[in-house]
Formats: C-alpha cells, sequence, structure tokens
C-alpha cells in the first residue's frame, strides 16, 4: 500500500498521541487511519495544522533541526505591543539559556476563527491582539515563551503552516489527505534534488507514545 499524508486540524485540548492513561482527548477521537503518526507535536493547549504520515524518510526531513522547514503561527497576546517591541523577536531571544534562530514576526488583523472551546481567558483592563510568527526551529513551547520573554504573554496560538503546507478552510477537528500538489510541495521542500518515490518507511516511537 502507498503510504498516507494527513492533515488535521487539531483542536484546542487534544493530546498529539493516540492513547492517554488519564482518559484525556487524544488523536484517536478523530482519525481512524491506521499506522500514521504525527510529524513533530503541538502542545495539549495549542491548536492547528498538524501532519501525520506513515512515511518515516519524510517524517524525518520535516522534524531534522538542521533544515530549518517553517512553522507558521496566528498567536493571540496580551497586551498591544510597538512594532520595536517585537525586534527581540526577529533577532533571537534567550530562553531556557538558548538563544533562538530569528523568526519572522508581523501584526495581524484579528483571524475570522471560531470560538476556542474552552474561551481564553480575558481581563477587561488588558486589551489582547494578534501576531503571524514563523520559526524554522521547534523547541518545546517556544512560541509561548519567546512572547513571555518580551513581555506578552501568549493567550491562543495556532499553527496554520507547516513548510509549502497551509491550513486554509479545514474545519476543527476534521482531517483530508493531501493532495498531489501539496504531497509534490512538500516533497520537494524536504529535499529539492530528489526523485521521490512513494514508500512506507519505519516510523520511530509507538503510538501509545506519551
Amino acid at each position: 500500500m502507498s503510504p498516507r499524508y494527513l492533515i488535521f486540524n487539531k483542536p484546542y485540548g487534544v493530546l498529539t498521541q493516540f492513547t492517554d492513561q488519564e482518559g484525556r482527548a487524544t488523536l484517536k477521537d478523530f482519525i481512524l487511519v491506521p499506522e500514521v503518526y504525527p510529524v513533530g507535536r503541538l502542545d495539549r493547549d495549542s491548536e492547528g495544522l498538524l501532519l501525520l504520515t506513515d512515511d518515516g524518510q519524510l517524517k524525518a526531513r520535516l522534524i531534522d533541526p538542521k533544515f530549518g522547514h517553517e512553522r507558521t503561527y496566528w498567536v493571540q497576546i496580551e497586551g498591544l505591543p510597538e512594532d520595536s517591541h517585537l525586534d527581540p523577536l526577529r533577532q533571537g531571544v534567550m530562553i531556557q539559556g538558548q538563544r533562538t534562530r530569528p523568526a519572522e514576526v508581523e501584526g495581524l488583523p484579528e483571524p475570522d476563527l471560531p470560538p476556542r472551546d474552552p474561551p481564553i481567558r480575558e481581563r477587561r483592563s488588558i486589551p489582547t491582539s494578534w501576531l503571524q510568527i514563523t520559526l524554522r526551529e521547534g523547541r518545546n513551547r517556544q512560541v509561548r515563551r519567546m512572547t513571555a520573554a518580551v513581555g506578552f504573554p501568549t493567550l491562543r496560538l495556532i499553527r496554520v503552516g507547516l513548510g509549502p503546507l497551509q491550513l486554509g478552510d479545514l474545519a476543527v477537528g476534521r482531517w483530508r489527505d493531501l493532495t498531489a500538489v501539496e504531497l509534490q510541495s512538500l516533497r520537494q521542500a524536504c529535499d529539492p534534488g530528489r526523485s521521490w518515490k512513494p514508500r512506507k518507511g519505519r516510523i520511530s516511537g509507538t503510538r501509545s507514545q506519551r
């Protein structure tokens, strides 16, 4: 059988794994395709684009930090930063003793999104705003730590892009197979000089990984 490549719009509160001993929501509650695994992770309190596949070679390319594939997020933050407040994110900030790679950061008009369940916490005395942030690395809780480091805590975090893939209008909690055009673009982004042939490869880890 040919490999599968799925794009999933992960809801808030769902773990990016298929089992959980504490009974929390997992990918198994939404995706019944056997033997596909998430490429990277989204925190339980983050939302948006998650790629799943049984193609081990492509997964390894996407998560290897030396290739620096883009990850784009829409980020609701507490406060109204001036552009100068965001310059440290563009240059790299220190988190957990290491400097981040420079990020692409720009203001974003409030996007038309379904409300989060549960809603974000709001304080009437503190306004909120939105940013679009593109990273080329994927440290643990990196976006949240970066915005906190410059004084603007993250309230809501949605991944909308992974390399050439875009979340688009895929509904929350729904998944679909990649189109042929999307898959070709993804393969080219992973290795532009390679002639890709669809085949399954060994995926590290297990579907019960916590």
